[in-house]
C-alpha cells in the first residue's frame, strides 16, 4: 500500500511494523523527544507541507499526548489521523503490557492497521509511479554521501545547507530527501555544494 502522505510513528518498532505493510516515508518521534527537539518538528512540518502526514500513533495515553502535540503544531490542512482499536494485549518482544494494557501499532495484526489507514482518508495511490525517480542508497554513494572518507563530512554540509537535523542516520536522511526532493533536485543541490 503506497501513500500520498509521510506517516508519523512513536518508534523505531512501530516503524519496523508498518514498513512490512506500507511504501512510504515513515517518521519516528522518538516518543516525547520530539517536544523538545525543534529540529524533527522542523522537519516534519517541511515534510507536512510538501506531501501531508498521516499521524499514525498508539492508542494508549502517551499516543494521543504525542498525536495532539503534532496536531498543533502543524496546519490542519497537511494533516490526517489514523487510529487503531484498543485492544488488550502485550507485544511479543515485551515482558508485560503496557501501563495501560493496550497493544501498540508494532502489536496489533496487519488487516487492522489496513483497516485502520483506509478509515483515516489518507491518500492510497494505485499503481502509479512517481514522475521523478526516488532517490536511493546507490544514489547516495554515486553523490560521495555514503562509502567514501569525507561522505560523513559531506552529508553534515548537505544536512545543514538543506535546514535539516545534523544528526540524522543515513537511512533517516534519505527518508527525508525523498520525502523532498526528487534525484534529479539532489543532483542539482550537490553540484551546488561542490
Amino acid at each position: 500500500m503506497t501513500l500520498k502522505e509521510a506517516v508519523i510513528v512513536e518508534g523505531r518498532y512501530d516503524k519496523i511494523k508498518l514498513r512490512g505493510i506500507i511504501d512510504s516515508p515513515i517518521i519516528e518521534t522518538n516518543g516525547f523527544r520530539v517536544f523538545h527537539d525543534s529540529e524533527k518538528l522542523s522537519l516534519i512540518r517541511r515534510i507536512a507541507a510538501a506531501r501531508g502526514i498521516l499521524i499514525f500513533t498508539d492508542s494508549d495515553g502517551a499516543g494521543l499526548v504525542i498525536r495532539n502535540f503534532l496536531n498543533g503544531a502543524v496546519p490542519k490542512e497537511q494533516v490526517r489521523h489514523c487510529y487503531i482499536p484498543q485492544l488488550e494485549g502485550k507485544e511479543k518482544r515485551k515482558a508485560q503490557a503496557s501501563k495501560e494494557g493496550f497493544l501498540g501499532v508494532e502489536g496489533v495484526s496487519d488487516e487492522v492497521i489496513v483497516e485502520a489507514i483506509r478509515k483515516s482518508g489518507a491518500t492510497i495511490i494505485g499503481g502509479e509511479s512517481r514522475a521523478d525517480r526516488e532517490i536511493s542508497k546507490a544514489d547516495l554513494y554515486s553523490l560521495g554521501l555514503t562509502g567514501t572518507e569525507n561522505s560523513a563530512k559531506l552529508r553534515k554540509v548537505l544536512l545543514k545547507e538543506l535546514d535539516m537535523p545534523p544528526y540524522l542516520s543515513t537511512n533517516a536522511m534519505l527518508t527525508a530527501l525523498n520525502c523532498l526532493y526528487s534525484f534529479e533536485e539532489l543532483k542539482e543541490l550537490m553540484l551546488n555544494l561542490g
